[in-house]
């Protein structure tokens, strides 16, 4: 796609970029409501720090396994009707969560939910691969800086209204019909998310690729496990560039990230005694402050470089947890809240910034499909070592360990990561579902 002379997108890519607007406005609604209040869900039936872990580890395990025979699959696909298909099927789980509770008492459902969620990271594994490759796809250069900017700032408002306006409901409605409520809300942001989603288009009919089989003689399905398709799949390449590098740095964040994920929300409820309310202030206050570092984003990028702004966002990063598991009541859980959300605008921007800079423009398949699989190696990992602090030290100590792991993995990041020069880069986009 072209710019016009003016400066003006075309009217296809001003219709492309209303679409992910509205469908990241629809997304943070499921953000704010349903993915949000799982955790919290899961610990009022009874979820220790392992179950709670579950919910992020079981999909995990699947990216992990699945993601770069996926990234091989869609390079001779159309990444934008295989994201279109896949936002679909990954969101009808959401509706099922509504009627768990009718249908199963509540130990029953603390077994199920992770099924749930694990099937629903099936075609999440080609949505998290296929979305990045299509957003670059479809948004040129010279507006996913704005493109982005404007996403960010829509996900961090539908996600902040969604959450104080979820809390709410939550104290005003009986359990268990309080939360199938809410999860009812959060099922049809998924679906009005999907369905923008479906309405981006192509400026030009996609063209489809020529496929390694069709190129030596046909017998593809037959031929999937020979060498050559192992190595194309694995892509071992990649572990020795300076891609490979930075993937080891990532690693070494997304696990210190995802140690504290499984800790906070039993911490919250059964050693701070928060009620849904007050947890869903503290996650509004989060996305309202994670927009303003959004929006600082780009200024910071032009002042101080995105490799600089990185490293010291992810050092900071760490200052969540760390004041988390100093609190004694709500107040301090807001504070966190607070800064939290900005460092995470600004570490979480530049992070993502960072890694489109280093793919080529011609091979996003596999390099996301790298990055997917260092994604949910961390996520896994972390995810596993949080409710292993939990039960050697204790969630309060588990939590204040993990956000000094955090800054440590930020000086990884600052130390593994660095640039052979360092300009200053303009941020490209961001991945659909963190």
């Amino acid at each position: 796609m072209t710019r016009l002379g003016s400066g003006a997108p075309l009217a296809i890519q001003r219709a492309n970029f209303n679409a992910l607007y509205w469908d990241i406005f629809w997304y943070g609604v499921l953000a704010g409501t349903a993915i949000n209040f799982l955790p919290i869900y899961a610990v009022r039936i009874g979820a220790d720090p392992f179950r709670v872990g579950l919910l992020t580890s079981g999909p995990a395990l699947v990216n992990l396994i699945l993601s770069l025979p996926a990234g091989q699959w869609l390079r001779h696909r159309d990444v934008l009707r295989t994201t279109q298909i896949t936002a679909v099927f990954n969101r009808l789980g959401y509706p099922l969560m509504v009627i768990l509770p009718w249908l199963l008492p509540p130990a029953v459902v603390l077994d199920v939910l992770p099924v749930v969620v694990v099937g629903m990271a099936l075609p999440g594994v080609i949505l998290a691969i296929s979305f990045n490759a299509m957003f670059a796809d479809i948004v040129p250069p010279e507006w996913r800086a704005r493109v982005v900017g404007r996403r960010n700032a829509l996900l961090a408002i539908a996600s902040t209204a969604a959450s104080l306006g979820g809390g709410q409901l939550l104290a005003l409605i009986p359990e268990p019909i309080n939360y199938q409520v809410l999860f009812s809300i959060g099922a049809f942001g998924a679906g009005m998310s999907a369905w923008f989603v479906w309405k981006v288009r192509r400026a030009q009919p996609y063209v489809a690729g020529t496929t390694p089989s069709e190129t030596t003689g046909g017998g593809r399905y037959s031929r999937w496990l020979n060498r050559a398709n192992i190595r194309e799949i694995l892509r071992l390449d990649l572990f020795r560039s300076r891609f490979g590098l930075m993937m080891l740095a990532y690693l070494v964040f997304y696990m210190a990230q995802f140690t504290a994920i499984p800790l906070q929300p039993v911490f919250w409820v059964q050693h701070l005694h928060l009620t849904d309310f007050e947890i869903g202030i503290g996650n509004a206050l989060f996305y309202l402050t994670l927009m303003v570092g959004s929006l600082m984003l780009a200024p910071l990028t032009a002042r101080a470089g995105t490799y600089r702004l990185m490293t010291i966002g992810t050092i900071l990063y760490g200052l969540y947890p760390l004041i988390t598991a100093q609190a004694q009541d709500a107040w301090l859980y807001y504070f966190a809240s607070l800064v939290g959300g900005m460092v995470w605008g600004v570490a979480g921007g530049s992070l993502t910034a960072w890694l489109m800079e280093g793919v080529p423009a011609n091979d996003w398949p596999a390099h996301m499909a790298l990055h997917n699989v260092v994604l949910n190696l961390g996520t896994l990992s972390g995810t596993l070592l949080g409710p292993a602090l939990d039960g050697l030290l204790g969630t309060r100590d588990g939590l204040w360990i993990s956000g000094w792991m955090r800054v440590a993995a930020g000086v990884v990041i600052g130390l593994l990561a660095r640039p052979r020069t360092m300009p200053p880069v303009v941020p490209v986009t961001t991945p659909e579902e963190t």
